[in-house]
């Protein structure tokens, strides 16, 4: 989310610990699923995957909002370019954490371009290959259609025992869900009743499990749902501008030419439809007029 009306304003704001991270893989027919982390600092980025990362796939950090989407980028990556990935779902800021810390990642892929500002001043990223790749969007979702409001201002319903958004400390789309419903008048009156998720994932499965009658999400993760989804007014939020940077791959040395390949594929004509049949508006584009399902 670009400008940072949100309670976090820096990596030191992420007060959750790397012990306790938890970053979801997908394994994506043949993508391999690595889940080690490095130990040391960020290593030098040269090279193209030699010495002790030869062999393996190349790692992406991803934010939660992407999971559907990249599990379709993953596949026509591999069959484009014959090059192996794999992806490690989790909030945005939890990844930038990691980053900081010496993960081994090849790839950033955030959901908010101030943190891949926050690690390439980490100096675990290259700055100079920081692009836009999507903008999201934010909906209102639930797995009973009956109880779905028209608007924000809806969820002062007291039948509405619970909603669920991500946490916003670290999750853009909790910052964007918190600062829509701040600015539509009703976060004072939802505040007691919200649960949070670890990222906008898990605050999605709360509202699948019905721990939850409404969860305030992205709609990459809501489109192909199954349940019924509003969106939210974008003027209510700052825009969900998703960046990705090519990152230096931790202490084992990163992959920068099969990077440079998977944010070339995304910024294709393949990966471009990809990311709009999950809901993503891509670079530029405006808002489409459609406003729920």
């Amino acid at each position: 989310m670009s400008g940072r009306s949100s309670p976090r304003s820096s990596l030191a704001g992420v007060r959750i610990a790397v012990t306790v991270m938890v970053a979801a893989c997908v394994t994506l027919g043949s993508v391999a699923c690595d889940d080690r982390r490095g130990a040391g600092g960020p290593g030098s980025g040269s090279g193209s995957g030699s010495g002790s990362r030869k062999g393996e796939p190349l790692l992406v950090a991803a934010a939660s909002d992407l999971s559907s989407a990249f599990a379709d980028v993953g596949p026509a990556f591999e069959r484009a370019s014959g090059k192996h990935v794999a992806f490690s779902f989790a909030s945005t800021g939890v990844l930038a954490k990691q980053l900081a810390e010496g993960a081994p990642y090849d790839v950033f892929a955030a959901a908010n371009m101030a943190y891949v500002d926050d690690v390439v001043r980490a100096q675990a990223c290259d700055g100079a290959t920081k692009q836009l790749y999507a903008r999201g969007r934010l909906v209102m979702w639930s797995k009973d259609k009956a109880l779905l409001p028209a608007t924000l201002e809806g969820l002062r319903d007291p039948k509405l025992t619970k909603i669920a958004i991500a946490n916003p400390e670290h999750a853009p789309y909790g910052m964007a869900a918190q600062q829509a419903m701040q600015r539509a008048g009703v976060w004072d009156d939802v505040k007691p009743r919200t649960v949070y998720g670890q990222n906008v994932q898990q605050a999605m499965m709360f509202a699948q499990s019905r721990n939850a009658e409404i969860a305030v999400v992205a709609l990459s993760l809501a489109i192909e749902s199954g349940g019924s989804y509003v969106i939210v007014d974008p003027q209510l939020y700052a825009p969900l501008e998703q960046a990705m940077v090519i990152c230096k791959g931790g202490a084992g040395g990163g992959k920068p030419n099969e990077a440079r390949a998977f944010l070339d594929f995304v910024a294709s004509e393949a990966g471009h439809a990809i990311m709009r049949k999950h809901g993503f508006l891509l670079p530029g584009e405006d808002v489409p007029l459609s406003t729920s399902k």
